[in-house]
C-alpha cells in the first residue's frame, strides 16, 4: 500500500478520537461555530463541513434532534433539511463552480454511515476528472484546500444568499 504524507491531517484525526458522544449533537452544542466548522444554523438543522472530505467543499446537513432514520424525524425537520440541501448546492456553485453535485444519506452502519445513530445528508461538489489516477490507481484522495479556507468560502456564500 502506498502512503501519502499529510501531517496537517493529524489534528483532525486526533480530535475525532477525543469526541465523546455523537458529533452531530456535540458540535452544535459547543457554540463555537467557526471552530466546529458549522457554516449555517437553521431552525431544525445545521450545515457543517465534513472533517474528512471526499472533495473540497464537502458539507453535511444534520438535524439538531438525534434521530437514526428519516422515519424517526419530524416532518418540519425533513423539510428544512432538503431546503438547506438546496442552499448548500447554491453555495457550492457560487464558491467552487463544480460540474456536478453529489447528494447522499447512508442510513445505518450496513449502508456505510460513519455516524449511524444520527441522520445527515452529504452534499459535495464534483468536477469532471476529479477521480484521477490518485483515486483510481492509488486509492488515495488529495484534498487541495485547508478546512478553514473551505469554511470561509462557504460561510461567505451562505451569507450572500
Amino acid at each position: 500500500m502506498d502512503r501519502l504524507w499529510t501531517p496537517w491531517r493529524y489534528k483532525y484525526i486526533s480530535k475525532a478520537r477525543e469526541t465523546e458522544g455523537c458529533i452531530f449533537c456535540v458540535k452544535p452544542a459547543a457554540g463555537a461555530d467557526a471552530e466546529q466548522w458549522i457554516v449555517f444554523r437553521g431552525e431544525h438543522n445545521f450545515v457543517i463541513l465534513n472533517a474528512f472530505p471526499y472533495t473540497s467543499g464537502h458539507v453535511m446537513v444534520a438535524p439538531y434532534e438525534h434521530v437514526a432514520t428519516p422515519e424517526d424525524a419530524r416532518d418540519e425537520t425533513l423539510l428544512e433539511m432538503m431546503l438547506l440541501v438546496r442552499r448548500c448546492v447554491s453555495a457550492l456553485r457560487t464558491a467552487y463552480r463544480p460540474d456536478g453535485v453529489n447528494l447522499g444519506m447512508n442510513i445505518g452502519e450496513a449502508a456505510g454511515a460513519g455516524v449511524a445513530g444520527h441522520i445527515h445528508m452529504h452534499v459535495l461538489p464534483r468536477w469532471i476528472g476529479d477521480a484521477n489516477f490518485m483515486t483510481s490507481v492509488g486509492e488515495t484522495r488529495v484534498i487541495p484546500e485547508d478546512l478553514n479556507e473551505t469554511y470561509a468560502k462557504l460561510k461567505a456564500a451562505f451569507e450572500g444568499q
